[in-house]
């Protein structure tokens, strides 16, 4: 009989601050207990080097698209955002918390980002905080608001009866303004709604050129960190011959985009924030029809935002805070915006968007 197959297993544990720790687990096959350690050493070493391609998503999960009231399809304003282990929200309007449960983006979030103070874009941020602090959160929440609105977003936080158990940080933020994390940034930009109101931007970073494997193969370099080196703009040196980076790595790739407005007014700051977007999620409160309304109430309609959309080349565009006496059907904006802007859809709850890259590689 031969020797026997035998299976370890390694569980790699990386932590993900006050919000408690993932592992994963690895498992290898071998029929030597002396090979296990080498394989495992050279497996962590290619994992803190990042020899592996990382996948990074950028998912948006649609929590409410009604305008100023729910529907029985449709909550107010919330949308989920989460990239590569990041959960943030932009705005949060009463029920947020239910949709949040209803569509299973979790309650890990690391903040919110209100684009002005009307209550349909707010009002759920009370009831939010204290069901995390019940399920435990010991993390800091960072809430965003436009200028002005501390003293409102601190109401609303302090609002009931019983403290919430963990800290939460209010900042107010103008035009041009950034919040960075890893590998991308929120910014805030100006809109038109007739009080202090914000629209935000997620940007990212550069990615590296596509690494020409086949050439790489052909000079000689061994796979492994030569090739994390080379792709991470690093020269290596391979039998006394110094390679760099740009003979094997391509020019660098743009990020991407993702641009929310909140309510306005179509505009050329959203225009210009817009340029070259991923995905643009615009406000089309109105139809046509309700142009003067529009305008009185400073909000947009569909074949506004349309405009926008063509006019900033953006990828794809989602129409979002639908007017009640669209709820049901809202053909009517689709076809509107479809005559200027072909790639648009009118979002409804529960919708989930993935934003991979203009060539679909990491």
């Amino acid at each position: 009989m031969g020797v026997p197959e035998l299976i370890y297993r390694i569980l790699c544990v990386y932590k993900q601050g006050d919000k408690g720790s993932t592992g994963i687990t690895i498992v290898f096959t071998t029929r030597s207990k002396n090979d296990i350690l080498v394989r495992a050493e050279n497996l962590l070493r290619s994992l803190s080097q990042r020899t592996f391609p990382r996948f990074v998503m950028i998912r948006v999960t649609f929590l409410g698209t009604s305008a100023s009231q729910p529907t029985l399809r449709r909550n107010v304003s919330a949308i989920a955002i989460q990239r590569n282990g990041d959960s943030f929200l932009f705005d949060c309007g009463e029920g947020t918390q239910r949709q949040m449960m209803r569509y299973g983006t979790g309650f890990g979030c690391d903040g919110i980002y209100v684009t002005h103070l009307h209550a349909d874009h707010c009002l759920g941020i009370s009831g939010l905080l204290r069901t995390m602090g019940l399920q435990g959160r010991t993390a800091a929440m960072n809430i965003y608001g436009p200028e002005k609105s501390q003293m409102i977003l601190d109401q609303i936080v302090e609002l009931g009866v019983g403290r919430v158990p963990f800290p939460v940080f209010v900042h107010e933020l103008k035009s041009g303004d950034r919040v960075d994390h890893d590998g991308y940034h929120i910014e805030a930009f100006s809109v038109e709604h007739g009080l202090p109101a914000l629209g935000y931007a997620l940007l990212e970073e550069e990615r590296p050129g596509r690494f020409d494997v086949a050439l790489a193969h052909k000079m000689g370099i061994p796979e492994g960190p030569l090739f994390s080196a080379l792709h991470s703009g690093n020269p290596v040196e391979i039998d006394g011959r110094w390679i760099r980076p740009e003979e094997i790595v391509g020019p660098a790739r743009p990020g991407r985009k993702l641009v929310y407005t909140g309510d306005t007014r179509p505009n050329e700051v959203v225009k210009t924030m817009a340029k070259g977007a991923s995905l643009l999620i615009h406000e089309a409160t109105f139809a046509e029809e309700e142009k003067t309304r529009a305008k009185e109430t400073r909000h947009s309609t569909a074949r506004e935002a349309a405009i926008v959309a063509r006019d900033a080349g953006v990828s794809e565009l989602l129409l979002t805070h639908i007017s009640s006496r669209y709820s049901d059907n809202p053909s009517g904006l689709l076809n509107e915006a479809q005559s200027i802007f072909p790639k648009v859809a009118v979002a409804r709850d529960g919708q989930v968007f993935e934003i991979s890259h203009e060539d679909n590689e990491q």
